[in-house]
């Protein structure tokens, strides 16, 4: 069961992880995969005699793994009422699915938690492509015809991710701290807050300067710290991804692509980093289905074939 590992400094505990973000509220995958998106509603004057899209059944699509055996797993997908998920094969690669109305689904945290637990749940026994939330097909010859088409991309993918998973983890400071430890070790930016604290009059140039000063080296100590920590973790992991940090306060969000057989290596790898920097934030998820990963893999391919088309 993918778990939420929080630390800060040497506390980091592993805690089971429960399906919502630190701020409580549930976000969506990013886009990933390929799918046919829902069909929009009909018009009002044709509603008597066409169906409601919410009426017309269509396909939703999770994952792919790599399975020729027929799976169930239950009533564990996204809807008002849980739907059946199953698989659909072509050869040795599967879509895990359920029945789902044709209709955009909100990323509802409903919504997402079902989407994300269902994926966790293949996970467990399979390597899993995850599919962007959302994803819809109309029928299941439209899922057989994705799998077909896009077999040798898929097959690939799996062969490469096997028995490998994906960890996230944001580090945060506490800037307001941060810049009051700059102000008393930089002379410079110290002289300058002295100047503005003691003048009288206009300060706005000494003010310019010293936030100047101030975002340059909360710049480089941030990114002194980020390499730090990636070079520390990065030997006990298989592939790595910095994104964009989020706010003012994180100044890390990374991915790490790890090798099931090492995952306690890079557990303890995490907790060793969190315990030497005390002063930062360590917010440690997963193990989750290689969404990063998966998806430069797949973007790379159809870069490919276009450029020799």
């Amino acid at each position: 069961m993918p778990t939420q590992k929080t630390s800060s400094a040497s506390k980091a505990k592993r805690k089971t992880r429960t399906k919502k973000s630190a701020t409580g509220t549930a976000k969506a995958p990013k886009a990933r995969g390929s799918g046919t998106r829902a069909v929009a509603a009909p018009d009002p004057e044709s509603a008597r005699s066409t169906p409601s899209v919410r009426d017309v059944r269509g396909k939703y699509v999770y994952c792919i793994i790599r399975s020729s055996e027929q799976l169930k797993y239950g009533a564990i997908g996204i809807g008002s009422e849980p739907a059946d998920v199953h698989t659909i094969h072509f050869k040795d690669v599967a879509a895990v699915v359920s029945d789902t109305s044709l209709e955009v689904h909100e990323p509802t945290r409903q919504n997402v938690l079902a989407h994300e637990h269902v994926n966790e749940s293949v996970m467990d026994k399979h390597t899993v492509i995850p599919m962007s939330f959302g994803t819809v097909f109309k029928t299941r010859e439209d899922i057989i015809e994705l799998l077909k088409s896009a077999y040798d991309a898929f097959s690939d993918v799996l062969t490469k991710m096997q028995d490998k998973v994906e960890f996230g983890l944001k580090v945060l400071w506490d800037r307001e701290l941060v810049i009051r430890e700059l102000e008393r070790e930089n002379e410079d930016i110290r002289r300058l807050k002295d100047e503005i604290s003691g003048q009288k009059g206009s300060t706005y140039f000494a003010r310019m300067q010293y936030g100047r000063m101030v975002d340059g080296a909360l710049q480089a100590r941030s990114e002194r710290l980020v390499a730090d920590i990636f070079e520390h973790l990065r030997p006990f992991a298989v592939a790595s991804r910095a994104n964009k940090p989020i706010g003012d306060k994180m100044i890390m969000n990374a991915a790490f692509l790890v090798s099931r057989q090492r995952e306690h290596a890079f557990d303890a790898a995490v907790k060793d980093i969190g315990a030497r920097f005390e002063q930062l934030t360590f917010k440690y998820t997963g193990p989750w289905p290689p969404y990063n990963f998966v998806n430069i893999r797949l973007k790379l391919e159809r870069a490919s074939e276009a450029s020799t088309s």
